[in-house]
């Protein structure tokens, strides 16, 4: 019941959605959409510091709710408090205080292999249906709940864990919350300004500073293993792209161009990097193999073709070419061979926008349905997304400047930065899909060109 409920509300915010949650043939007007109210009580402390316990019901609360989905009951409604993680709970008490699902956790301190670990445990009851609600385990089974271990200094990642279950179990959809963005930290005045590489949790917390800010740094993404970032850095005076190795915490230089190289992006197999070359002005997309260091060059246009996203299969590309007398979206095929295009006949690049305005910064999504990108039409810029037939364009967002779109890993939200006014200070934010759930996210200095990382392992 409770599933079909949040599948509803998708399906009438989008007008499509998986197969599965297809199948349910529910339409819920856009008007009708109400977040689902879902309790979650402190978890139950077994040997360990309640504060603990405390710290990663709050993260899980602040996970599920920061999505437009749910609405967290407040504890000063609960009339049941005598919870057990093992016992079904009183359902009329829930219903009273019109919670439609209950989350019932405790955490405890494991010893394993000499270590002292942190475990979290969760079960999930539908109140209305009276029944238990089962998650799936890493091998695709039925279970009656989850349990996530980590070490002490790591206690944070067990509420994403948890939080990304819960989402996951009653969305249908794979969770975003263990996750980290990678972002260009801004400090300093306008005229001289340091731009420091940084990386944060998916919410904002446990910030690090990966470059000194000697050098100015752009554009960071991710690779599908989310343990390399690719950058643009201009160290030595000298604008190149850089990989950047988060387990030994080293970078290099990718390959030595002649000119300047920018837009770096991996591919999806995270074996390539996408990039741009610009020789006397014009610039190309280049595809180099991170294993040989061979490149090979993907367009070759007396326009400016940049920004290149590679499609979730390997086999197509988009990027942004002014070749059509202004800046839009173009798709081609990865290994170069002629398409049909939306418009009619066949191209080697087919451009799929052709609404007023100029395009920018496509990113294709994870899901392979969409591709986000900037766009600035009357002196306004927005984020927004457009299939990959270059039909159902809708624009997310609208402000002074909005720029820099990346994909959540479910391919369901989309982080950018915001500058709100001329001279104003770049902010994170994001927004879904429906663009109603638009949130700023936190960081200790300015920020600009977010990049988000698949799920951890």
């Amino acid at each position: 019941m409770l599933r079909k409920l949040i599948c509803a509300a998708f399906v009438g915010l989008l007008g499509t959605w998986s197969m599965a949650i297809a199948q349910l043939e529910v339409v819920v007007d856009r008007a009708d959409l109400k977040p689902v109210p879902i309790a979650i009580p402190n978890f139950e402390a077994i040997g360990v510091d309640p504060a603990i316990a405390q710290q990663i019901s709050d993260v899980v609360r602040s996970d599920l709710e920061s999505t437009g989905l749910f609405t967290v009951t407040p504890e000063d409604a609960f009339i049941q408090t005598d919870l057990n993680i093992e016992v079904a709970p009183r359902f009329a008490d829930w219903k009273i205080i019109q919670t439609d699902a209950l989350v019932v956790g405790t955490v405890e301190q494991i010893t394993r292999d000499g270590n002292e670990l942190i475990r979290g445990s969760v079960r999930m009851w539908d109140v209305y249906g009276e029944e238990l609600m089962r998650f799936e385990d890493s091998n695709g089974r039925q279970v009656s709940g989850r349990r996530f271990t980590t070490t002490p200094e790591d206690i944070r990642r067990i509420a994403h864990k948890i939080a990304d279950a819960i989402y996951s179990r009653l969305t249908g959809e794979d969770g975003y919350f263990d996750t980290r963005i990678v972002y260009i930290a801004e400090t300093g005045p306008k005229n001289a300004r340091i731009k420091r590489l940084a990386i944060m949790d998916a919410d904002g917390a446990n910030v690090k500073y990966l470059t000194s800010g000697a050098f100015t740094v752009l554009t960071p993404r991710f690779s599908p293993e989310a343990q390399q970032i690719t950058y643009m850095s201009y160290e030595g005076g000298i604008p190149r792209v850089y990989l950047y190795d988060l387990r030994r915490a080293r970078q290099e230089v990718l390959g030595n161009f002649r000119n300047m190289t920018f837009a770096p992006r991996f591919s999806r197999d995270g074996n390539s990097v996408l990039l741009t070359q610009a020789t006397n002005g014009n610039s190309d997309i280049y595809i180099m193999d991170l294993q040989t260091r061979q490149s090979r060059r993907m367009t070759d246009h007396p326009a400016i073709d940049t920004s290149p996203s590679m499609s979730p299969d390997g086999r197509q590309i988009v990027f942004n070419s002014d070749r059509g007398g202004s800046p839009q979206l173009y798709i081609m095929n990865t290994d170069g061979t002629p398409r049909t295009c939306p418009s009619g006949g066949r191209d080697i690049a087919c451009r799929i926008t052709f609404g007023t305005g100029r395009y920018s910064t496509p990113v294709w999504s994870p899901r392979g349905d969409l591709i986000a990108f900037t766009k600035q039409s009357r002196g306004r810029f927005h984020i927004g997304v457009i299939g990959v037939d270059g039909r159902g364009e809708r624009l997310l967002t609208e402000s002074y400047l909005d720029e820099g779109p990346d994909w959540s890993p479910n391919g369901r939200v989309i982080t950018f930065f915001r500058e709100s006014a001329p001279g104003a200070s770049p902010t994170l934010w994001s927004v879904d899909l429906t663009g109603r759930n638009l949130r700023p996210l936190p960081t200790p200095t300015d920020a600009s060109d977010p990049a988000w990382s698949p799920l951890l392992d």
